[in-house]
């Protein structure tokens, strides 16, 4: 059987072995085609193939390609190609999260750099995708923004189609699977899902080699091993909020003072039975000098 339609004509034909049949169709408006925007901008007819060497690299008007000698290879070349020349993007960041008595403490820093380039120092690297979920960003900043906010998406779709909301659990299947389509294509993502549904406080770390992990207690970024010292240096399950949002500060300030790549502000973030609130957001510099007093106060004594 072969079937072929006519574009510009007034009418489908419909070939079936030696038997034509031919029935009135609506003419299709293919006027767009026509625009700078389509091929035929570039001199291509509708049966041709566009080739990287028909589009003007470069012009914001047409199709932008890497200028490269196969473009559709580009990522996997780039990311997974001779281990000299692979890409390897210089990132740091200093994120952690743990569950305690009376819910989950997120604490960030918010500064972004590439290698010793500090970029910003006003990131937002806690992402509200709903009011009872939170998701951290380390890793890549664009990745980690984007796709947790098509979580977001994703979340209230869920709450529309079931008169429910969804659990924490499923909400990090659903990241997980978005970014496993895309594992070894540069994708770079380490964040944490955290929320409290109908079993409670939950807490998962998601990478985008499509890592999925529950856990009480996580840190991800170039400063989460000072981090990681100081928090199991000070964690008790049973601590009260303030105190468990203090150590989760502390825990970041140490981590800014020693990691070049994390500094800036530091967001503490508690999620409880009635969803996540923001407690803190204070400067690591000032904070430098307040546990300084305190260690010079605890000395002198």
């Amino acid at each position: 059987e072969r079937s072929r339609l006519c574009l510009k004509g007034e009418t489908w034909w419909v070939e079936e072995r030696e038997k034509k049949t031919e029935t009135t169709a609506r003419v299709m408006d293919l006027s767009f085609l026509d625009t700078r925007f389509g091929p035929r901008a570039h001199g291509i007819g509708g049966d041709e193939e566009l080739r990287p060497d028909d589009v003007e690299l470069g012009n914001a008007h047409k199709l932008t390609l890497a200028n490269v000698p196969r473009p559709d290879m580009f990522l996997t070349d780039a990311f997974k190609g001779n281990e000299k020349e692979s890409l390897k993007f210089k990132r740091g960041t200093t994120t952690l999260a743990f569950v305690f008595k009376h819910g989950i403490v997120a604490a960030v820093d918010s500064r972004a750099s590439m290698g010793f380039y500090v970029g910003s120092q006003s990131v937002k690297k806690v992402i509200e995708i709903n009011p009872f979920l939170l998701g951290t960003m380390a890793g890549g900043a664009a990745d980690c923004s984007f796709w947790e906010r098509d979580l977001g998406r994703q979340c209230r779709l869920f709450e529309l189609r079931n008169k429910d909301r969804i659990s924490v659990a499923a909400a990090s299947k659903l990241l997980v699977n978005a970014v496993s389509r895309y594992r070894g294509m540069g994708l770079s993502m380490g964040t944490m899902i955290m929320g409290w549904d109908k079993t409670g406080p939950a807490l998962f770390y998601v990478d985008n080699d499509g890592t999925r992990l529950k856990g009480n207690l996580f840190s991800v970024g170039s400063g989460s091993t000072y981090a990681m010292g100081v928090l199991d240096s000070g964690f008790k399950y049973d601590m009260s909020v303030d105190e468990a949002c203090e150590l989760g500060r502390r825990s970041i300030y140490h981590a800014t003072h020693r990691d070049a790549g994390s500094g800036g502000i530091i967001n503490v973030y508690h999620v409880g039975p009635d969803g996540w609130k923001k407690i803190s957001s204070e400067d690591c510099s000032k904070k430098h000098y307040e546990y300084k007093a305190e260690s010079s106060t605890a000395m002198v004594s």
